[in-house]
């Protein structure tokens, strides 16, 4: 960690009666946020490996029913969207750790209002305010 970033926990933003972030929560979360990211990344990894085996042994299945053809491109896609979800989350947790370093961790990028600490520790990749991801919920 940079001492620009060790200085840097008490001077994040913090609703009205919370404390402070300390070094040692602020260290928690990034290592929270990079661990996921590591595991996150291993399992793309499978999960890619996994979904080019399939896709070579699709040329083997030529001689499948509808069914085993139609469960096999289900699973298939199932696999897809979960990689691109898990490539998602690596990315919004990687903006989070961004931001950590740049000592904007935890300002709400819609009203600039601090997101709260707990929401936070709860949290880390959260962006929004309670307040207004409840409203961009009712949207």
């Amino acid at each position: 960690m940079t001492a620009a970033a060790r200085s840097g926990a008490a001077a994040l933003a913090v609703r009205p009666g919370e404390k402070r972030w300390t070094e040692t929560e602020l260290a928690t979360v990034r290592k929270e946020l990079e661990a996921e990211v590591a595991g996150l990344r291993a399992d793309i990894s499978r999960a890619e490996s996994e979904i080019a085996e399939r896709l070579s042994d699709a040329v083997g299945d030529a001689g499948d029913d509808q069914a085993d053809v139609g469960a096999k491109t289900f699973q298939r896609e199932h696999e897809l969207a979960l990689t691109e979800n898990a490539r998602d989350l690596v990315a919004q947790n990687e903006r989070a750790l961004e931001r950590i370093d740049e000592g904007s961790y935890g300002v709400c990028g819609s009203c600039g209002l601090p997101i709260g600490k707990a929401r936070l520790q709860a949290f880390p990749r959260a962006t929004l305010c309670v307040q207004c991801k409840q409203r961009e919920e009712r949207r």
